[in-house]
């Protein structure tokens, strides 16, 4: 059921954008980035180390000319790395891939004379993360479904080439025991570089 709810909300995020003024301006390119993932846990027995995954897909985006409001949007394969540890030192390895699909609201920064060379921007929005790989590793089960809530920064380069970091923290469990005593949440840093048409 919580899928289902997910993905009405995805489309009523993704209809949301078809309300862009005409006068937008509409751009699509490839995206490729890293990220550093690390799990939060209910549980103080559980720790979590970072580990350095990877994301690519394709990203669009949606601006108004002089006011530099905007959207973009992008279909993302991406691998999240964990290292799960236990209260008695040992470790558990869990790599988990997703089709991420991260929707954000984004403002630039459109300095006169300046904004041709560089434009900083500020982004924010959800993203949806659907997981690909079945495999469950040891006691813990990896969830379907995956909902955060990311805070981003970055600079267009020459009008085409952004460069952004974000930092995403996860709304709902990751990670669970079968009987959901232990549960962890996902928290990561994504640097990325897209080129737009």
């Amino acid at each position: 059921m919580k899928t289902i709810k997910t993905i009405i909300a995805a489309i009523v995020v993704v209809c949301g954008l078809t309300a862009v003024p005409a006068n937008a301006q509409f751009r699509i390119g490839p995206k490729v980035g890293i990220n550093v993932n690390s799990l939060h846990f209910n549980d103080k027995t559980f720790d979590s180390d970072n580990r350095v995954g990877f994301n690519a897909g394709v990203m669009t985006e949606f601006t108004v000319p002089v006011i530099g409001i905007g959207m973009d949007a992008s279909v993302m394969y991406v691998r999240r790395n964990s290292t799960i540890i236990k209260g008695d030192g040992t470790d558990v390895r869990d790599n988990r891939d997703y089709i991420d699909i991260p929707i954000n609201l984004k403002y630039k920064l459109n300095i006169p004379v300046i904004s041709s060379i560089i434009a900083p921007y500020l982004a924010t929005g959800p993203a949806f993360a659907f997981l690909t790989s079945k495999r469950d590793f040891k006691d813990f089960r990896n969830r379907k479904c995956d909902v955060a809530w990311n805070f981003g920064f970055g600079a267009e380069l020459v009008k085409h080439l952004q460069i952004g970091a974000s930092y995403g923290i996860g709304l709902n469990k990751a990670v669970g025991t079968s009987d959901k005593s232990i549960e962890g949440k996902n928290r990561y840093w994504t640097v990325t570089a897209a080129y737009l048409f």
